[in-house]
């Protein structure tokens, strides 16, 4: 199993903030766009896409796997909900990597029936950036995530600040992913700074 292109993951919702923290040393950045026509959304894809092999970024997409496939973005994010109608065959046959998002041990086990590249738990701590069907999973939740796993990778999301960030690998999670700490930070350059200072890359 691959490790992760770096130990922190911030979440964007423009091509834009894949511009901007690429070129302040981010590697591993999701984009997360919603609610936008067809012409548009491809725009954005294609954008972050060209952005992201300017600056070295590891690019994934979330949810959206049949415009990665299309767009060339080679790697996905998947909620439990997008499982229901993903074509998983396709997917792997275009050669795309896919990490997954769970929640609770049902979908945990859920996930791990595709071989993902790697496995997120959320939200650790409350967050008030998505309206979550599941409470804060807490830190303790990542050791157990992580002796059931293994070698896989494991992405921490939800609620964590560059304070939170340490207790959370130190716990067993191989990435911390944030939203806000990047996109809405006065200055988000500096944070990508202080995110590799604070998780040694």
């Amino acid at each position: 199993m691959s490790a992760l292109p770096q130990k922190f993951y911030p979440v964007v919702d423009s091509a834009l903030w894949v511009d901007r923290l690429g070129a302040a040393g981010a590697r591993f950045i999701q984009l997360r766009v919603k609610d936008l026509p067809e012409a548009e959304l491809r725009a954005q894809v294609r954008q972050a896409r060209d952005y992201a092999a300017r600056h070295g970024v590891c690019l994934v997409l979330n949810d959206f796997w049949q415009l990665a496939l299309e767009e060339g973005v080679s790697y996905i994010h998947l909620g439990q909900e997008d499982l229901d109608t993903a074509d998983m065959s396709a997917i792997r046959k275009g050669g795309l990597r896919v990490g997954i998002s769970t929640h609770c041990h049902e979908e945990l086990e859920r996930a791990l029936s595709f071989n993902p590249d790697y496995v997120a738990l959320g939200p650790i701590w409350e967050t008030r950036l998505k309206k979550m069907a599941f409470g804060p999973q807490g830190v303790e939740k990542l050791r157990d995530w992580k002796q059931r796993i293994g070698d896989m990778p494991l992405v921490a999301i939800g609620g964590i600040t560059l304070q939170r960030a340490p207790l959370c690998l130190n716990a067993g999670a191989d990435c911390v992913s944030a939203v806000s700490a990047f996109t809405q930070h006065a200055d988000p350059e500096g944070q990508v700074r202080a995110w590799q200072a604070a998780t040694g890359g």
